[in-house]
């Protein structure tokens, strides 16, 4: 958005000369997000440690079903008790393990200079996926296609604020699911040029995804270069499946990171208490990420989550409650004391349309996520309904609250502070600043100013045919298209990935059915 981006532009022309570059649309990614504001820590010490104590407890006394018979290879070599499908983990088995995830690394995206760094004071913003449905450019309900999904990763590319283009933002129902994967990667990969997310939808999908980013980026830079993301779900309570960890060890042996996200829905598949949840999801998050380094030592991995609340009236999952906010803080505390980064949801709704049960529930989980200091904060843009759809409106919106947001989470800026206290003098008692020469300098980067937020009197707003932010966000999202320009792949690799795609293609039965819909 034109205020979220500041490039480096001359300072000749004169003061006009210099808004007027200042408040022009600029579409420049905005730096990776590096904190400089206080965590919030709700546990001590000893809480810590309790949780801890109490994760390994799981670990060594119940165990983690792991349904996979490699998996279950590797934990016997790996010096585990396995029986059956259950793994039990001696605790000191799984502090060395992960002791060798690297605290903090660098994604590397098709533009070098949109590299984003992950890990301690260092976050980015990701937009949601996996949406069946989406609410469109007229705010209609229905089934996706790939045209939506290219649209979606246009406006990812085009909003400073996100620093991916994800992946299966939404499902494309225009094409057979046993090879979709293939046409969401290489619409990630085309219509942008920011980091972006990898389908594990099975291993050989996995595998597919490493194979294309060896043909974007090349083979022996993936072995020291992080270029995208793989998701591994855990079955909560305790289970991982074979589908999961198959992709893992996909992408763990290209040396990719993977974020291993148990997924909670506190009161059902977790006990009906925050510490408890908390204690469980972490044996859960800890067992896969030490797989993570069975498969290879060294590898990158995010220890990751989904968080929802149960109403205990209709059974149905809940979003923006306190609970929710109280586990990302206690997460974010053990993610620290294990030194590995993690991942988070972020601007999470329920509501069925964009209206304010969806904008308090995003606000609520976007401000958590800020101050418990996530890294990988995934869903920053679009979700609505509990995930079953993705709005336009919304996620031009979410995006520029991400941008706040990064603004807050930066600190206080103290440049100019000498500059900036000697206009006092300049001004005296009863005076105003706008004219006053620093201000003229300095408003746009001073204060954020929104876009998509409407602070004219009521008078203007009613004279302006009071627009409403639904219609201002999807007008503003038109707009954003009729300017998006594609970030030119390389033609030789372009040619490369579709020439790849079509190979699978035949390669992969095309028998599940189109324009599915659930």
């Amino acid at each position: 958005m034109p205020q979220q981006a500041t490039a480096t532009r001359s300072r000749s022309g004169g003061r006009a000369a210099r808004r007027a570059v200042r408040t022009a649309p600029v579409f420049e990614m905005l730096p990776g997000l590096t904190r400089n504001i206080p965590l919030c820590e709700v546990m001590d010490g000893s809480q810590v440690e309790r949780i801890d104590n109490a994760s390994m407890d799981i670990l060594e006394n119940v165990g983690v079903q792991f349904r996979d018979p490699i998996a279950l290879e590797d934990w016997k070599r790996a010096g585990a008790k396995v029986e059956g499908e259950l793994v039990y983990l001696d605790r000191g088995l799984v502090r060395e393990l992960i002791a060798t995830i690297p605290s903090d690394f660098t994604y590397h995206a098709r533009d070098p200079k949109k590299n984003v760094r992950l890990g301690g004071p260092h976050a980015i913003f990701v937009p949601m996926t996996g949406a069946p449905f989406l609410r469109d450019l007229d705010d209609v309900r229905r089934n996706p296609t790939l045209d939506d999904l290219a649209m979606f990763h246009k406006l990812s590319h085009m909003m400073p604020a996100l620093h991916s283009s994800a992946h299966h933002i939404v499902e494309p129902y225009d094409h057979p699911i046993s090879q979709r994967h293939l046409r969401i990667t290489y619409s990630s990969m085309k219509h942008s040029d920011k980091t972006f997310m990898g389908m594990t939808t099975s291993p050989r999908n996995a595998e597919d995804v490493m194979e294309m980013c060896a043909i974007l980026f090349g083979e022996a830079f993936m072995e020291d270069h992080p270029v995208t993301t793989g998701n591994c779900n855990g079955n909560s309570p305790l289970v991982w499946d074979e589908t999961m960890l198959g992709a893992m060890r996909a992408f763990c042996r290209r040396n990719q990171p993977v974020l291993c996200s148990p997924f909670v829905l506190g009161g059902a598949n977790t006990p009906a208490s925050v510490p408890a949840t908390v204690a469980q999801l972490n044996a859960e998050a800890l067992s896969a990420l030490a797989y993570t380094q069975v498969i290879r030592r060294g590898c990158p991995a995010i220890y990751g989550h989904y968080l929802s609340t149960v109403s205990m009236k209709s059974g149905a999952p809940m979003a923006g409650t306190p609970e929710i906010s109280l586990m990302n803080f206690m997460i974010g505390q053990m993610a620290r004391h294990y030194g590995v980064p993690w991942r988070s949801s972020n601007t999470l709704g329920g509501a069925k349309t964009f209206d304010a049960q969806a904008g308090y529930e995003s606000a609520t989980t976007l401000s958590a996520v800020i101050h418990a200091g996530a890294n990988y904060i995934w869903h920053s843009a679009g979700w609505n309904e509990a995930g079953m759809h993705c709005s336009v409106a919304k996620f031009v919106v979410d995006a520029e609250q991400c941008a706040m947001a990064h603004r807050m989470a930066e600190g206080p800026k103290w440049d100019d502070f000498d500059q900036a206290v000697a206009a006092v003098s300049d001004i005296g008692p009863g005076g105003h600043y706008l004219g006053h020469p620093h201000t003229q300098d300095n408003f746009q980067e001073a204060f954020f100013m929104p876009e998509l937020f409407d602070n004219n009197s009521i008078e203007q707003w009613v004279a302006e045919g009071e627009v409403e932010i639904t219609e201002r966000a999807l007008r503003h999202a038109k707009k954003l298209l009729s300017d998006y320009e594609e970030p030119r792949l390389d033609p030789a690799k372009d040619e490369a990935l579709r020439d790849y795609i079509a190979r699978r293609e035949r390669e992969i039965p095309a028998a599940d059915e189109l324009n599915q819909s659930y």
